[in-house]
Order: C-alpha cells, then sequence, then structure tokens
C-alpha cells in the first residue's frame, strides 16, 4: 500500500527508504513552526516566496537523496522477488523475511541512536551507504556463483534495515545544522517530492526491468543507489558544526562523599524515548504516526492477496492502481508549504492527519472489475495526498522541537518503535487474516485507523527558542547553488 510505505519514513532529509516503505518506511522552519500562536486562531504573517536555492551542500544532499530514493524505487519488493523467483520460498518464509529484518534491524540498531548523536554525521552517511552498498551487492555476486541462499538474504535485510536506521538519524540531525531554520519546510517539502516521483516511476521500471533482464537487475540498481548516494553526501564542502560533548555526569561520591563521574553510554540509549515522552504534542504525534503507519503496513500484503488472488486482477491491474495515486503525494508536498502559510502548520497537521484516516477502511470494500480499480485509485489517492501534506511539517515540527543535541537520537528512536511496531502488527494481521478473510481484517484495520484523529494534539505548542544561525562554510548560502 503506497500510502503505508510513505508513512514509515517521513520526509526530513531521512533515507529515501523511509518514504518509500519504507516509507517506502515507517515523518522540521521557524516561519512555518507548529508551534507559533498561528495554531491558536491568530492569522499567520503573509508568506515569502520560498527560496530558488538553499545552498549547494542542501544540492548535493538533496541529490544523494534523489538517487537513493529512485534506487529504492526500482528495487521495491526486492527481497521478497529474490526469495520467491530464485529461491522459490513459501509465503511463510517471505512473510517471515520481511518481520524480521525490521524488527532484529530495530533492535540491532538502538544503539546507535546515542552514538550517533556524539560523532559527527556526515561520515556516518556515507559510512552507513557504503555498508548498504556492499550487503546489497553481495546478493548479484552470490546469485551469479549460485551460492545465494535464505540465510544470505535475512542477514543482508538486517544489515540494510539496521544501517538505515544510523543513517535516518544521522541525516535528520545534519539537515538541521545545513539548513536555516526558516528554510526547513521548504526542504522537507522537496525531498517529500522526490520520494514520491520515486514512488511513482521507479517500481514499474523496476518490474520490467526484472522481466527483461532477471530478478537481480533491481538489487543491482539499488545498490549502486547508495554508492552513489555516498559520494554524493562526501561531496558536500564546509565545516560541519562539532557535535555535541558528552559533558552529562552523575553523582559518584568519594571519600568524603563528592565527586561525579562522566554518564555511562547505556544510560542515553532511552534519551530519544525519553524526549519524545516528555513533549506532550510530541508524544501523540509519535503515537498517531506509530498507529496509523504500522496498520497501513500490515494490510499491505493482505491486500495484494485480495487484489491479486481472489478478485483476480493481472499484476499490471495491481501495480496501476497504486502508481496512480502517488501522484497526489506530489500534490501534498507542493501544497504544503501554501497551507502553512494560509492557515498555520498547527491546524495543517491536524486537519491532514485527520484526512489520513478516512481512506484506508474503503479498501476492504474492494471488488472485481473496473469499479473495483477505481475505489482503490480513489481511496489511494486521498490517503496519499493526505500523508503528501502531513509528512513535511511533521518532519519540520519535530525537528524544531528537538534541541540539536538530541535530534539523532529522536529519530533513532521514532524509526526504531515503528519498525517494531509495524512487524509486530504485519505478523499479527497475517494471522488474523488466515482466521477470518483478507478483506475483515482489512477492514478491522481501517476500523482502527478511523480511531487515530484522537491522538492529534488539540493545541499549538509555544515556538522554540531561536536558533543560532548556521556558520557561514556549512549554511545554506555559504555558496550559491543550482538547486
Amino acid at each position: 500500500m503506497a500510502g503505508g510505505r510513505a508513512q514509515d519514513g517521513t520526509a526530513d532529509g531521512t533515507d529515501a527508504a523511509d518514504a518509500g516503505s519504507t516509507g517506502p518506511a515507517g515523518a522540521a522552519g521557524a516561519a512555518a513552526s507548529c508551534g507559533t500562536d498561528r495554531g491558536a486562531g491568530k492569522p499567520p504573517p503573509p508568506a515569502t516566496p520560498p527560496p530558488r536555492s538553499l545552498g549547494r551542500p542542501f544540492g548535493w544532499l538533496w541529490a544523494a537523496y534523489a538517487v537513493s530514493a529512485y534506487g529504492t524505487g526500482f528495487g521495491f519488493g526486492a527481497f521478497a522477488l529474490l526469495a520467491i523467483l530464485v529461491l522459490h520460498a513459501g509465503a511463510g518464509e517471505v512473510s517471515a523475511l520481511s518481520a524480521a529484518g525490521l524488527a532484529v534491524g530495530a533492535v540491532a540498531a538502538v544503539p546507535l541512536g546515542p552514538w550517533v548523536e556524539f560523532h559527527r554525521k556526515r561520515p556516518v552517511m556515507v559510512a552507513t551507504d557504503l555498508v548498504r552498498f556492499a550487503a546489497m551487492a553481495s546478493l548479484p555476486v552470490a546469485y551469479a556463483c549460485g551460492r545465494l541462499g535464505f540465510v544470505q538474504l535475512l542477514v543482508v535485510s538486517v544489515v540494510v534495515a539496521t544501517a538505515k536506521i544510523a543513517f535516518r538519524s544521522a541525516s535528520g540531525a545534519y539537515l538541521k545544522s545545513l539548513v536555516r531554520p526558516e528554510h526547513l519546510l521548504v526542504a522537507n517539502g522537496r525531498f517529500e517530492s522526490t520520494t514520491w516521483s520515486a514512488t511513482v516511476l521507479g517500481p514499474p521500471l523496476g518490474g520490467a526491468a526484472i522481466g527483461l533482464f532477471g530478478p537481480v537487475t533491481t538489487v543491482a540498481a539499488d545498490a549502486v543507489s547508495y554508492l552513489l548516494s555516498a559520494l554524493g553526501v562526501g561531496a558536500i564542502r564546509g565545516k560541519e558544526p562539532d557535535p555535541r560533548p558528552r559533558t552529562a555526569r552523575v553523582p559518584a561520591p568519594d571519600r568524603q562523599g563528592r565527586g561525579t563521574v562522566p554518564r555511562p553510554w547505556h544510560a542515553e540509549l532511552l534519551d530519544g524515548w525519553r524526549h519524545i515522552l516528555a513533549h506532550p504534542p510530541l508524544r501523540l504525534l509519535f503515537l498517531n504516526t506509530l498507529l496509523l503507519s504500522a496498520l497501513l503496513l500490515a494490510t499491505e500484503p493482505l491486500l495484494a492477496v485480495l487484489m491479486l488472488g481472489r478478485l483476480g486482477f493481472a499484476p499490471w491491474q495491481y501495480g496501476l492502481a497504486f502508481a496512480l495515486p502517488c501522484t497526489g503525494g506530489l500534490l501534498g508536498a507542493r501544497l504544503s508549504r501554501r497551507l502553512v502559510a494560509r492557515y498555520g502548520s498547527h491546524r495543517v497537521l491536524v486537519v491532514s492527519g485527520a484526512l489520513r484516516a478516512c481512506w484506508p477502511l474503503w479498501l476492504a470494500f474492494t471488488r472485481p472489475g473496473a469499479a473495483g480499480i477505481a475505489l482503490v485509485v480513489v481511496a489511494q489517492f486521498g490517503l496519499v495526498t493526505s500523508i503528501g501534506v502531513f509528512n513535511p511539517v511533521l518532519a519540520t515540527y519535530r525537528l524544531e522541537q528537538t534541541a540539536s543535541g538530541h535530534v539523532a537520537r529522536t529519530l533513532s528512536a521514532w524509526t526504531v518503535t515503528g519498525n517494531l511496531a509495524t512487524a509486530a502488527l504485519t505478523a499479527l494481521w497475517g494471522l488474523l487474516a488466515a482466521a477470518t478473510s483478507p478483506r475483515l481484517a482489512i477492514g478491522a484495520a481501517g476500523l482502527l485507523i478511523l480511531a487515530t484523529p484522537l491522538l492529534l494534539p488539540r493545541r499549538a505548542t509555544p515556538p522554540p527558542a531561536p536558533a543560532p544561525a548556521a556558520p557561514p562554510e556549512a549554511g545554506p548560502e555559504a555558496a550559491p547553488g543550482a538547486v
């Protein structure tokens, strides 16, 4: 389900697979703050036109993101396709591959959030891209040697999922240091538009490539996209701000009852969750996106079974029914900044967040023939358009409300929890569909999703303290760019 994949990864300059599941999953300016008094009903100030360029450094980051996004879209479902077409795996093995990659990768990534926080972000991004390139490239090599096996697929899926979370944590924090606060919403809107264009074009092209050149073609292309992304991030010039030093200390009384020692690293593992849960509006948004995204992704394979199996749709009809609505994501991403300028970001968050919940239930009423295709396209278009508006505003708000020294841990906690919830609900909804039917399981998820607007914040949050201006060598105006 395209909407579910988009929810997995909101657009905050993070890994492209976010929005493509994965987010695609899985989702940051002062002028567009969800926490200003505009959300309380006061009219927003006149909108300023978005800058044509956010600087050469952002241009390189955006280019790296685009390459990775299109590689991920092109290779959508690559692990499952290899398991089915090459290893002749059954439904249980394919489901286990998907769930295990998410769950084990999330657990393995828990200690990475604090580690990333206290290291420079750009080298982390390059390193995690290279790790994913090496892992993905091992699959075509093993296939060519006749040694590809299910265990290797499982290991690679875990490595890629873990590296993805580390990249996402680092890139979100890096974006906040790279772009001025008033331009964060513009930057996130550009990432979101790129995500949806890759979601529209990537999977159909990848499917055609598999038909022409074989099942490992898209895996190889996805691997190369990570290498190109690493080169793009590495091409960013300018001094990155120093990471926040480990200054936290805890009491360690000596014989005189005095003294402290540095806070142990393992005590910071839960800091991202502490920040989210201690911030009431952020906590509500976290729970809202967690539940809605996990339920959407849990029903994605069930809808495929329903449409391709019991309803008899051809694969091209199934692909078309989910590719066409992704144009709504492009539309929503382009509208988000204008809507925030007109109505205030708090109102846009609440309204677009509530509209996301109105569409998934209709998918349970999908029927054979043209009417069924039309129903899926309309429901998905409404869902994806709402998500396209919501994601950039959420990503902007999350970055604004998180201190620079906590961004990596917060994003890591957000992603880890989302992956674990998705893995758990995917397994649970599979059991529910087996005990009842895919249609009933999809309907049950749709009914639960209708309740998610209750978890949206009702009041605007006071704006965060103004952030210091970015240093000239790292700021967006340091060098004119073409983006």
